[in-house]
């Protein structure tokens, strides 16, 4: 498991200070504004400590230690910024998303195996899984309707309907 995950990334300065906007790539623009340091890169060497941070509309907009001026805030544009998986707070029984790619996809009744889990991505209502089963790419909403049960260990268990996968059209 990666012990620094993908927080959001920067895409614009605000304002002549050094503030910044990120895309939250949380689960709310809450979780991002409680982390205090964040790192410019995956291992944890570049920190950088949160003076500030709120959120307006969907974006989280922070003042960074060291950056004070709208020059050295443009110089972030770009960059993913990154939190240490401790900092981050996770409700019991929630997983990151970081931890689920590249599972097993299997039938929670019969343990026939569909893919591997290759991307997460948000359609509005809900999460949709992306399954590879190396021929072809299957989606599936992640509700509890179609997603019996994840385990980082395990795999991901499904209950599919008539349709989701090809071989489902049987059932």
């Amino acid at each position: 498991m990666k012990q620094y995950l993908e927080v959001g990334s920067v895409i614009n300065k605000r304002g002549l200070r050094g503030e910044v906007k990120i895309e939250c790539y949380c689960d709310s623009p809450e979780v991002l504004c409680s982390i205090k340091e964040l790192y410019l890169d995956s291992e944890g060497k570049k920190r950088i400590k949160v003076l500030s941070s709120n959120s307006y509309k969907g974006y989280v907009y922070i003042k960074f230690e060291g950056i004070s001026n709208v020059e050295d805030a443009d110089k972030l544009r770009g960059m993913t910024l990154y939190a240490d998986r401790k900092s981050i707070p996770v409700d019991e029984n929630r997983v990151f998303i970081d931890d689920i790619i590249g599972l097993q996809v299997y039938n929670a009744d019969t343990g026939k195996i569909y893919g591997k889990l290759t991307e997460v991505f948000n359609h509005g209502a809900s999460d949709v899984y992306t399954v590879s089963s190396g021929e072809k790419d299957y989606y599936i909403p992640a509700v509890p309707e179609f997603v019996v049960s994840v385990n980082v260990e395990k795999g991901i268990a499904v209950r599919p309907i008539p349709g989701m996968f090809d071989e489902a059209e049987e059932i």
